[in-house]
């Protein structure tokens, strides 16, 4: 396996265990009875979080087999963790603040959701298409 999807599996394993432990106030909020903003985000997080890391797991268990450089795997690699730990501050911020993060006029936690939801979603993005291109360069 190549180092860059030894990462992949260690920071996917550590994102599926945070976004499982966001079960616990995602349980919480609803015993509560929380607004539902502030449910759906605990969901929001609980539930996007496994599914980021099992997109790391999957991404690595492929990873070795795409026809192209190690720098390519790294920036795929790399891009995905990055997003990953982005959407890790982001997503429980913005059930903890109520803050949706979408638009950089937020105040306090605002802008650090805001901050999180755009550094998850570029690097999402970036991993995307270099991802497709390595893809499509192996085949």
């Amino acid at each position: 396996m190549h180092p860059a999807a030894r990462h992949l599996v260690f920071h996917g394993a550590i994102v599926l265990l945070f976004g499982l432990l966001l079960g616990a106030p995602y349980a919480k909020a609803i015993k509560r009875d929380a607004a539902a903003h502030i449910v759906n985000s605990w969901r929001v997080a609980h539930l996007s979080l496994p599914i980021g890391a099992t997109l790391m797991l999957a991404t690595a268990a492929v990873l070795s087999s795409l026809a192209v450089p190690a720098w390519a795997m790294w920036l795929i690699a790399v891009a995905l963790i990055v997003s990953a730990y982005g959407f890790c501050v982001s997503t429980p911020l913005a059930a903890i603040s109520g803050q949706r993060g979408l638009s950089s006029g937020g105040s306090g936690l605002g802008q650090l959701v805001y901050l999180g939801n755009m550094v998850g979603a570029v690097a999402s993005i970036v991993a995307a298409v270099a991802l497709l291109v390595a893809a499509f360069v192996s085949l």
